[in-house]
């Protein structure tokens, strides 16, 4: 007899409701669930899915800025610095003062973060073609068009 625990003023209708049409609720569902795949396919690089993917996003003609990633990863500072120290230590990246301006740092990915990512990108290849088969091509295409525009900056 738990019902009793239910208000009048916030019925499960509601709560039905925001199972079935929150679009948070199912991108953080289905983000949670394709970041379990990829942690445990990069396991044995001792990387996670989203040290993978900042690693690679460092892997550019010139150093990045943290403030140039803080967008494209969708990252605050504080955190995105926080998520950069396990990768300092391991000697996969290294922070530089910025040639023209000391103020500024830039993120360099060393000799041995480079190694890693090309030993981890089949891997990364091979637990991504298992992922997009459960999609048709024209599908997958259309879902990652949609994320990327959610995921863009709205200008109002």
């Amino acid at each position: 007899m738990y019902h009793r625990f239910m208000r009048d003023d916030l019925p499960l209708a509601v709560t039905h409701e925001v199972r079935d049409r929150c679009l948070c609720l199912h991108l953080q569902r289905a983000a949670r669930s394709v970041a379990r795949r990829f942690d445990e396919a990069l396991r044995p690089f001792h990387l996670t899915n989203g040290q993978f993917s900042l690693l690679m996003s460092l892997n550019r003609p010139e150093p990045p800025r943290i403030t140039d990633l803080v967008p494209f990863l969708a990252m605050d500072r504080t955190t995105l610095t926080a998520a950069l120290k396990p990768l300092e230590r391991r000697g996969l990246v290294t922070v530089v003062s910025d040639e023209t301006d000391r103020r500024t740092r830039r993120l360099v990915l060393t000799d041995a973060g480079i190694d890693l990512l090309r030993a981890a990108v089949p891997v990364w290849r091979s637990t991504h073609d298992d992922i997009d088969s459960h999609w048709p091509l024209e599908d997958r295409q259309v879902l990652l068009d949609e994320l990327r525009r959610i995921s863009e900056p709205r200008r109002d």
